[in-house]
């Protein structure tokens, strides 16, 4: 459900997550491109360009979608075949649905495409799952059934083609105005560049080992803690509801770690 419906059943925590290599062990949209459009090369020279700030994702991703030119049936069927589930995702699923806390998919992918991921992994409880997310359409003249038939219809104006940040922000902004209602813990759990715009936003940030994210996150010295799948964040989300560790404690104890392997490193040289 959609802001204020979410918070109609007083959920203690909210999770915002990304859909692509978090949800999934690999990228849909990464897929696409290294398979059937202008290959992996191309596609990760441009994240290495957004990262450092020479092109924004948005214009990424139209180049990566527009060179996929399978129609689009045909491309969830291959996804469906190739991408797999993080082995503990469905469990913290089927957790989240018993313990009131609402997990709510951003992407920057395409809507079509998680959804129909999502119910071909999980099953038909996953429909349950709200998703904000960039739309197909077909391209003019065409149906997205057909050779270079679809293209990518974006979420917003902003640089990132979807700013996630317009779907948390209004959730922070309603407690703020109502200082006296018992705000949710909120989360975020990603990986890659498309998730910039989400970083700073929630009370606790899970970042995924060795993905872009965590290079973004360390030179902009925004506060993470390492994921490496969805048992971590299962076991870390049942500490903060059971009330045995805040959000607060987990970001700074993470970050304490990482100051002092800091230290280790620089004293090693």
């Amino acid at each position: 459900m959609p802001y204020p419906e979410t918070l109609a059943s007083n959920p203690k925590i909210i999770l915002f997550t990304d859909f692509d290599g978090t949800i999934t062990l690999q990228d849909s949209n990464d897929w696409l491109t290294d398979n059937l459009g202008y290959g992996e090369r191309l596609r990760r020279q441009g994240n290495i360009d957004v990262l450092e700030g020479r092109m924004n994702f948005r214009d990424l991703f139209k180049e990566m979608t527009e060179s996929v030119k399978t129609p689009f049936d045909q491309c969830i069927n291959a996804l469906c075949k190739n991408i797999k589930l993080d082995p503990f995702f469905n469990d913290f699923y089927q957790w989240s649905r018993e313990n009131n806390v609402p997990v709510i998919v951003l992407s920057s992918g395409m809507t079509p495409i998680i959804r129909g991921l999502l119910v071909h992994l999980i099953g038909p409880e996953a429909n349950d799952i709200e998703i904000v997310s960039n739309e197909v359409v077909d391209r003019p003249g065409k149906s997205k059934n057909e050779e270079d038939g679809w293209e990518v219809e974006f979420h917003d104006d902003s640089a990132f083609g979807h700013d996630k940040s317009l779907t948390i922000r209004p959730y922070a902004k309603h407690f703020a105005e109502r200082p006296n209602e018992l705000k949710p813990t909120l989360l975020y759990a990603g990986d890659g560049v498309s998730d910039l715009s989400a970083a700073r936003e929630t009370d606790l940030l899970f970042a995924k080992k060795g993905r872009d994210l965590i290079t973004y996150c360390e030179r902009e010295g925004i506060p993470f803690t390492i994921f490496e799948d969805w048992r971590s964040i299962l076991g870390t989300t049942k500490d903060i509801l059971e009330g045995k560790t805040t959000a607060e404690k987990v970001a700074a104890q993470d970050e304490e770690k990482a100051h002092l392997k800091a230290e280790k490193t620089q004293t090693a040289k």
